[in-house]
């Protein structure tokens, strides 16, 4: 634990996920070391992380944005268990004195309750009953991802965040790395830089190898699109 202000919220991890229950993952992040930002979870089995996990996607984002410095809190965005279950997740942000040094994180697997709520519907409305409550899993995941604009996902390393980023922009580019041109190389940048993965130390590397070019290259990208901003 780099931070001791935060010593006490170890404690309060602990006893939320105990309060709270399996279905309930609970994670404290230590923003003195964002490679390794994880210092205390409970109910890992929901995400798979571990303590020494980065911060996830959505987390980089919220500092890149810096919506901390306006609220005190995110609720009820999405993200994808460790098995693809839809997951709702909030975040309270931690602060002293008005600077962020830390995220309490909740993530709640609700899918055996629908799985439930599923089975005694059908058992009121066999094979007529239409709404978001009837819809298969896949589809009632669409439906509430639809809504959204970021999907959280959890890592336990660098290497596998920057592979999942770089891996949905060539998807949307509908292009492998190695076919990349100078423009479409540049865009992603531009999208990792807006994501926050940059504020990952030691990335540029990963970056660099993920894309099929220098590291020299991705340092030239970013120094031009802040050049531009």
């Amino acid at each position: 634990m780099a931070n001791p202000l935060l010593i006490h919220y170890i404690k309060i991890t602990e006893f939320l996920g105990q309060v709270l229950g399996p279905d309930y993952e609970v994670v404290l992040h230590d923003l003195t070391d964002k490679n390794q930002s994880i210092v205390a979870i409970a109910n890992n089995h929901v995400s798979g992380r571990a303590i020494g996990a980065p911060l996830t996607n959505v987390a980089l984002k919220f500092l890149k944005e810096k919506c901390y410095e306006t609220q005190n809190y995110k609720l009820h965005y999405t993200g994808v268990s460790a098995t693809g279950k839809a997951l709702r997740s909030s975040t309270l942000f931690i602060k002293d004195e008005g600077k962020l040094i830390g995220m309490l994180c909740v993530n709640f697997d609700d899918s055996r309750y629908l799985d439930v709520s599923d089975s005694i519907l059908k058992l009121c409305h066999p094979d007529t009953f239409v709404g978001f409550e009837a819809l298969s899993e896949g589809e009632r995941k669409k439906d509430f991802h639809s809504s959204l604009l970021v999907e959280e996902s959890f890592h336990n390393s660098i290497d596998a965040v920057v592979s999942e980023a770089v891996g949905k922009e060539l998807e949307e580019l509908g292009i492998t790395a190695d076919r990349l041109t100078v423009e479409e190389r540049m865009h992603i940048i531009a999208a990792l830089d807006a994501s926050g993965i940059f504020l990952l130390k030691g990335v540029i590397p990963n970056v660099a190898e993920a894309l099929h070019c220098s590291q020299a290259s991705v340092y030239r990208y970013i120094s031009h699109i802040k050049n531009n901003d």
